[in-house]
C-alpha cells in the first residue's frame, strides 16, 4: 500500500471539507479551494480527518492513490497556513517593485518586464532583490515562480539572475588567458 496515500490527513477546526461525487471543496480561513478526484479513487470522511482509498493494487492505482492524498492535504494546509516561496535577484542594476497586482522586474534587458501576477498570488519585494510570493494553491504558486524564475535565470558563470532561496547554481571557470 502507498505509504502516503494511507496516511490520514487531519482537518483542523475551521476548515470545511465538502465531498460531493468526485468534487472536493476545502474552505478555510484563508480561502476556498475546489479539486476533481479521479475516477477510481475515494475520499471520505470520518471523526476529524480525511481518508484516500483505492480499489485495488495496479500500478495506476497506487500512483493516483498518493498524488491525490498529497493533492487533498495540499488543500487543507493551504487554506490554514497557505504557501510561501521567495525568490533572489542577484546582478548589477538588477531590481523588482510591485505596483498593484503587477510585479516589475529589470534584468538587464532593454525593458522593464510588467509580470500580472494570478488571481490568489500576492508578491511583496524587499530590498528590491528579495520577491516573496504567497498564495493558497500550492501548484500555481510553483507555476507562478518557476514562471517569474524563467524571465532570467541564473547563468553559471557570474551568478547572475533570479533564483529560488537556497538555490545553489554550479558556477563554471572563465576563459583562460595562454
Amino acid at each position: 500500500m502507498s505509504r502516503i496515500g494511507r496516511r490520514p490527513i487531519p482537518v483542523p477546526s475551521g476548515v470545511e471539507v465538502t465531498l460531493s461525487g468526485t468534487q472536493i471543496q476545502v474552505k478555510g480561513p484563508k480561502g476556498h479551494l475546489e479539486m476533481s478526484i479521479p475516477v477510481p479513487i475515494t475520499v471520505r470522511k470520518d471523526a476529524g480527518v480525511l481518508v484516500v482509498e483505492r480499489p485495488s493494487d495496479t500500478r495506476i492505482h497506487r500512483a493516483l492513490h498518493g498524488l491525490t492524498r498529497a493533492l487533498v492535504a495540499n488543500m487543507v494546509t493551504g487554506v490554514t497556513s497557505g504557501f510561501k516561496r521567495q525568490l533572489e535577484i542577484q546582478g548589477v542594476g538588477y531590481r523588482a517593485a510591485v505596483q498593484g497586482t503587477a510585479l516589475n522586474i529589470e534584468v538587464g534587458y532593454s525593458h522593464p518586464i510588467r509580470y500580472e501576477l494570478p488571481k490568489g498570488i500576492s508578491a511583496t519585494v524587499d530590498r528590491n532583490v528579495m520577491i516573496t510570493l504567497e498564495g493558497i494553491d500550492k501548484q500555481l504558486l510553483g507555476e507562478t515562480a518557476a514562471k517569474i524564475r524563467s524571465f532570467r535565470p541564473p547563468e553559471p558563470y557570474k551568478g547572475k539572475g533570479i533564483r529560488y532561496v537556497g538555490e545553489f547554481v554550479r558556477r563554471k571557470v572563465g576563459k583562460k588567458n595562454a
